[in-house]
């Protein structure tokens, strides 16, 4: 137990911080990728695999981890990275944690281990289009020179082996407040289109409207502009779900900076990130926000949605 607690207690020493460390590999080519260190279990050499017929063809197969089968992903296929490298042979295995699942995913050689900030991190340029692979860069010193670093985004690379589905259970929504839920405006705030595909598919469901914002630097500016301007932020939106890792600034950041303004600071604000594990509940209470949710679960979703709006019938039947 205190070594789960010390880990806890160093994970969460980053949040609210706008920093993040990162695990920078090869993958047989002359590019460097990462993965955030916060979603990383532990890396291992290649362990013996099983293979499973009719499995997805990025799935290598399946190994056994800490009594349990997890399945191993070649990391460098899934990309679709380009196999022009003969000579190229997995290393090593990033073991990880994404939305309540573990995985691990085949890569060649660890660099090292970065710490950074999450303004230094920046989004893909807009030339590089829908199909690829990243979530952002960053550019970092190595050897006394600046190296591009590119950060892989995973859950892309999942969604294209694991199906997301955006269907809400039979009988969830609450007939009382189901009228009211249409055209109300939520703000989603994540880098990851997958993510804000998801949410967006859900949530219109509903009537909902979605306001989209890739990094918590923008969120906040638009805030901001409303407030401003006058506007109540409350009645411009009915709530906001933000990633947590995000080019510019984190969703730590961009809550906490919410908080501390006294024109938005009571704005409900749900933190929606692929992050899981038993830190969370320390993470909510360090940034202030009013509910986690772990990634990909429609159903909860909406639920905190209802929460939110009996909240607000709740109090304007008060006034």
């Amino acid at each position: 137990m205190s070594n789960l607690m010390s880990s806890i207690d160093q994970r969460t020493k980053l949040v609210g911080e706008n920093r993040l460390e990162l695990l920078m590999f090869k993958l047989g080519s002359r590019h460097t990728f990462a993965l955030n260190v916060f979603k990383v279990r532990e890396v291992i050499t290649v362990p013996p695999l099983n293979q499973m017929p009719g499995s997805h063809h990025h799935i290598k197969g399946v190994t056994n981890y800490r009594g349990g089968s997890i399945p191993i992903i070649d990391l460098r296929t899934a990309i679709h990275l380009s196999n022009n490298n003969d000579h190229y042979e997995a290393q090593n295995v990033i073991i990880t944690e994404y939305n309540r699942s573990v995985q691990g995913f085949l890569i060649g050689q660890i660099m090292n281990i970065v710490n950074t900030s999450w303004s230094d991190i920046q989004p893909p340029p807009s030339s590089a289009g829908k199909n690829n692979y990243l979530t952002a860069f960053t550019r970092v010193e190595n050897d006394g020179q600046i190296e591009l670093v590119e950060i892989i985004d995973v859950e892309k690379v999942l969604s294209e082996i694991i199906h997301y589905d955006t269907s809400i259970s039979e009988g969830l929504l609450d007939s009382d407040i189901k009228e009211s839920l249409i055209g109300q405006k939520v703000l989603v705030v994540d880098d990851s289109a997958t993510a804000l595909w998801q949410i967006r598919e859900t949530l219109t469901q509903l009537g909902i409207e979605i306001i989209e914002e890739k990094d918590g630097l923008r969120a906040l500016n638009l805030l901001k502009s409303w407030a401003d301007e006058g506007k109540t932020v409350t009645d411009e939106i009915l709530m906001m779900f933000t990633d947590a890792e995000m080019p510019q600034m984190d969703g730590y950041r961009l809550t906490a900076e919410v908080r501390k303004d006294e024109r938005m600071s009571t704005l409900f604000i749900a933190l929606n990130t692929s992050l899981s594990g038993s830190f969370n509940a320390a993470m909510v209470e360090k940034v202030g926000c009013n509910r986690f949710i772990s990634k990909f679960q429609p159903d909860l979703l909406v639920e905190v949605v209802q929460e939110r709006m009996r909240e607000v019938l709740n109090d304007k039947h008060l006034e």
